[in-house]
């Protein structure tokens, strides 16, 4: 509860936010927001853990209807993505201009993160996989690689795209669906 009442105050104020700012939020005593966490940097790296976790978005694909056409299940699929990775990148931004660049350890670092990131990211490529299915008699290529293609399409070209000209994201998922060169 106290994690996610202060994700907000983290994107908006940073490592800045206050004891009390967070108590408020939270809708408890200052006290005890220091009774679940040691202190901030423990409630931070908390509240950056839960940023990071796929569940969210993961339950945005799992919801979108496999009866609809594969091009708007991809376009819902693409538009939940980035709104995920939109939150992580706030969040991390906000933190880092407030002056937060504590790093944990490089071993729990090594033990977590990289382990958490494959687990999301395999988990992200399933449900992908998931809006694919339906159509795999038609496809080119197996559901996972298509997920796969799509993924790697759509992060690359969000950590490229920073410019006025950025593809629309429907404009991904139709290049990704029917190509560079027009038919016929």
């Amino acid at each position: 509860m106290i994690v996610h009442a202060v994700l907000p105050l983290l994107m908006e104020h940073g490592a800045n936010v206050t004891s009390s700012q967070i108590a408020r939020a939270a809708g408890i005593g200052e006290g005890t927001v220091f009774r679940a966490f040691k202190d901030k940097d423990e409630l931070f790296d908390a509240c950056t853990a839960e940023a990071l976790r796929p569940d969210h978005v993961l339950d945005a694909i799992a919801e979108i209807p496999l009866d609809q056409p594969l091009e708007d299940r991809l376009v819902e699929a693409a538009e939940a993505l980035g709104a995920h990775l939109e939150r992580m990148g706030a969040l991390m931004s906000a933190l880092h201009a407030s002056g937060r660049t504590k790093q944990r350890d490089p071993e729990q670092r090594r033990g977590t993160r990289k382990g958490g990131r494959r687990e999301s990211m395999a988990a992200i490529r399933g449900a992908m996989v998931e809006l694919f299915t339906p159509e795999q008699d038609r496809l080119r290529l197996p559901p996972e690689q298509l997920a796969s293609l799509f993924l790697t399409l759509l992060f690359g070209g969000r950590r490229l795209a920073t410019d006025v000209d950025a593809p629309t994201t429907r404009q991904v998922v139709d290049f990704f669906l029917h190509g560079a060169v027009e038919a016929g």
